[in-house]
């Protein structure tokens, strides 16, 4: 891989991480419009390191409270039922289906999943379903012509089984195409969350399969040998940048806009992907890996 390929695909990851459009998927599609060998499973999960941080840092408050709540929970019996000790608990709690999913399929997950026709497929199909819980959350947001608008949940209505399911959607985005943030938040309207707090909720879900991932995938590196470290510790500083300018504006363009631009986006992109491998231009598995 090289300084420039790094570069790019370190603003790709930034740009697109806490979009619901699917990094994954775009780190993919990049290598293959590019014509350059698929970054690899490792290289992605590695870079989200990055974008991760940028979560960390952008929630520091948030987390910090909630970290230190759920420890004296453990002790302090009157503490669990603060709010900041039970999200520490749904956190724990929505991370078990995507611990216990990626370490299954692990090897569909560097393999066949990679394949251009199952990730355009999943853009397009995850696009509809993010369309039909956008517009479920304007209608109640907006009310109608003979009913009032519908009061959303917050985060504290969050409850384990409302936590298991946000988690269950977080284990598709395993698939590239389907994107955690579009899957988690898609989930959570259509429990009939806020945006925000749907957003909120699953930019924190992230933090503990993420960086298990990146760490999993950091020390399996380490061991083979596959990593190319200096242009992917570039490209995840890289991401660390960018996501972190992506987070603070996407918190705030969902509290008051529409996620139909990104429907459009997906289906159009998924439809170019299917057209391109189906007339040769693009083939559908990945080349060679990098390292």
């Amino acid at each position: 891989m090289s300084w420039f390929e790094s570069l790019i695909l370190g603003l790709v990851q930034g740009l697109t991480e806490f979009l619901p459009v699917s990094s994954s998927a775009h780190l993919r599609l990049t290598a293959a419009f590019f014509e350059w060998k698929d970054p690899g499973a490792a290289f992605t999960a590695i870079t989200q390191i990055g974008t991760e941080a940028a979560v960390l840092i952008y929630f520091r408050k948030d987390i910090g409270r909630i970290i230190a709540a759920w420890f004296r929970s453990l002790t302090n019996k009157a503490m669990r039922s603060d709010h900041d000790a039970q999200m520490g608990w749904l956190v724990i709690v929505g991370s078990i289906p995507i611990g216990l999913l990626g370490v299954t399929l692990k090897d569909q997950i560097e393999g066949p999943f990679r394949d251009l026709r199952i990730t355009a497929t999943m853009l397009i199909v995850v696009g509809v379903v993010i369309g039909i819980a956008d517009r479920m959350a304007a209608r109640d947001e907006s009310g109608g012509k003979h009913r009032a608008p519908t009061q959303r949940k917050s985060l504290e209505d969050l409850g384990v089984r409302d936590g298991l399911i946000f988690g269950l959607c977080q284990a598709c985005a395993l698939i590239p195409g389907v994107s955690r943030s579009g899957a988690t938040i898609s989930g959570g309207l259509f429990m009939g969350y806020r945006r925000e707090a749907a957003a909120r909720y699953s930019f924190l879900l992230a933090i503990p399969a993420v960086l298990a991932s990146g760490l999993f995938e950091t020390k399996d590196a380490l061991e083979g040998g596959h990593v190319e470290w200096g242009p992917t510790i570039f490209a995840t500083i890289v991401a660390f940048a960018v996501g972190y300018a992506v987070i603070a504006w996407f918190m705030k363009f969902i509290s008051t806009k529409s996620f139909m631009p990104f429907v459009w986006y997906r289906i159009a992109l998924g439809i170019l992907v299917i057209v391109l491998v189906s007339v040769g231009a693009l083939s559908p598995h990945a080349a060679e890996s990098s390292g």
